[in-house]
């Protein structure tokens, strides 16, 4: 049995909005909080939010919140009894967890064993592998270059090379014939160096166009264990997740529940407790392991949105020593919803990160969402860290309703100062491959363009005269009316209505060169 401890001041050793999430979820238990702020984030929301804030120094994150001694110490000189690492940064750092539970803190996350267990990938995907987990064939860690190219042969092209210590894409490759292994080797290895200390990499097979289906985690120090449903991620770009939803769709029932199970045997594989993420590549009915993060993931919210969970404040309760409120069979979903994320990057030219004053910061849609914001107007998007400006999170009781939620939302939404990814997002919603049979994780850098950033930035140009924003007349085909809108280029794209006027579920919309093609083809998607 687990002791209670009762956590009375936090130290948030994070910044921008998920800082901003567990200030909120901590007052709401009577938690006191203190932040962690570098020099560019003295004046930012999470600062003035926080109880407290404590200044680390420095701009650059190794200079600011990757440096343990000052995080350690700012808890050690404000009082707190625990921490909370957040995502990025700290939080996957087995040592660091050590160094705060050491130090006598309550670290909020899973055993420090636990993330070592699963921090090295080849590790991890020995020990779920042992459980019964499906990965997919690959090579052992601790391989000399040679080896790999022999492993590689065995395993067979399309390969992917791997940072054993690290994940986001960092020391990535893909492969695709013996010709390519050696150079791709060596910039590999030089990546997981820059960026995890070890150049270990390790081989896979690359699976061909899968879907990203990851399963929300939660164990208490109790020994339950419980899944909170799918996720997919697989809108990416350079393997960063852009667009997630919940629960995945178009996942049969006895594949979701394969993959449930899969996912709480991994996590029961290390002891796991506190709030993870098993990660896996899906293709048809095939699964395969990718990884548990042993942390709060950026896309928890819409896992909170269908279930009803708090799961910062759960993640708090079960460091306390709390068990889990809730049995699996007592999990519930409601709905679907949908997260954007707001990224400060020029969508036109790359995704390239931007930074820049944000001068103006509308809201004028009347559609509800949950927006979690790390700025606001007024406010300087910095150099040094990532380019997430803002979380928007759209709950419906239908895919359908989710998607065309956010589009409407996005009609009224707009960032002037800095580039957004809002292009993306409605060039993503009114897409008809993913409206109709979801995209793999490769799909967006295989069909997004410049061009299409461009045509979906005037699908959301407010008209005043049409209460529909940006569709220049409304027709009535067959019985129908729908809404016309001509875009840039001399396409169009036509919008079937409801009974109250509104537009229908984005799956219905049709886009054609020729204007009657575009007419007749969304009255009939309409009709049934």
């Amino acid at each position: 049995m687990s002791p209670h401890h009762r956590i009375k001041k936090l130290l948030i050793a994070n910044r921008g909005e998920i800082a901003r999430r567990i200030i909120r979820a901590a007052s709401a238990l009577g938690i006191e909080t203190v932040a962690v702020v570098s020099d560019p984030d003295r004046g930012s929301l999470a600062a003035r939010e926080a109880g407290e804030a404590y200044e680390l120094g420095g701009s650059t994150a190794r200079d600011s919140y990757l440096n343990q001694d000052r995080v350690i110490e700012a808890a050690q000189q404000t009082g707190c009894d625990a921490l909370h690492p957040g995502y990025g940064f700290l939080s996957e750092d087995g040592g660091f967890a050590e160094r705060v539970i050491k130090a006598g803190l309550n670290w909020v996350g899973p055993a420090p064993e636990s993330i070592r267990a699963l921090g090295v990938k080849t590790a991890a995907r020995l020990a779920v592998s042992r459980a019964g987990v499906p990965i997919t064939p690959g090579s052992e860690g601790g391989k000399a270059d040679r080896e790999l190219e022999q492993a590689a042969a065995i395993i067979g092209y399309p390969v992917i090379i791997k940072a054993a210590a690290g994940g986001g894409g960092r020391g990535m490759r893909i492969v695709n014939e013996p010709g390519e292994m050696r150079e791709s080797l060596e910039r590999a290895r030089a990546e997981a160096l820059k960026n995890f200390g070890s150049e270990e990499v390790y081989l896979e097979k690359f699976i061909i166009e899968p879907r990203h289906v990851e399963v929300q985690l939660f164990g208490d120090k109790h020994g339950n264990l419980v899944h909170f449903g799918t996720r997919d991620c697989s809108a990416q770009r350079r393997h960063q997740k852009l667009f997630e939803e919940a629960p995945a769709p178009f996942l049969g029932d006895e594949t979701r529940e394969r993959i449930h199970d899969a996912a709480i045997r991994a996590a029961r594989s290390v002891g796991y407790y506190n709030a993870g993420t098993a990660e896996f590549l899906v293709r048809g009915t095939d699964f395969y392991f990718l990884e548990i993060n042993t942390r709060i993931q950026v896309e928890h919210p819409v896992t909170e949105a269908v279930t009803g969970m708090d799961l910062v404040q759960l993640q708090l309760k079960v460091a306390m020593g709390e068990a889990l409120p809730i049995s699996q069979d007592q999990v519930a979903f409601t709905g679907h919803a949908i997260e954007m994320r707001i990224n400060a990057e020029s969508v036109a030219e790359g995704f390239r990160p931007a930074t820049g004053t944000i001068r103006e910061w509308k809201r004028a849609s009347s559609v509800t969402v949950r927006e979690e914001c790390g700025y606001e107007a007024g406010d300087t998007i910095p150099p040094f860290y990532d380019s997430l400006m803002s979380k928007v999170v759209v709950h419906g009781d239908t895919r359908a309703q989710a998607l065309f939620k956010a589009f409407q939302f996005l009609k009224g939404y707009s960032i002037e100062g800095v580039p957004t990814t809002v292009p993306f997002h409605a060039w993503l919603l009114s897409n008809p491959r993913f409206q109709d049979d979801g995209i793999d994780i490769g799909y967006v850098e295989r069909a997004f363009t410049a061009d299409d950033a461009e045509r979906a930035a005037a699908l959301l140009i407010e008209d005043p005269h049409h209460r529909g924003a940006g569709f220049q007349e409304r027709v009535v085909v067959g019985g129908i009316a729908v809404d016309l809108l001509h875009e840039e280029g001399g396409t169009f794209l036509a919008q079937p209505t409801g009974s109250n006027g509104d537009p229908l579920a984005p799956s219905t919309w049709r886009r054609s060169n020729v204007r009657q093609e575009a007419l007749d083809a969304a009255a009939r998607c309409a009709q049934g």
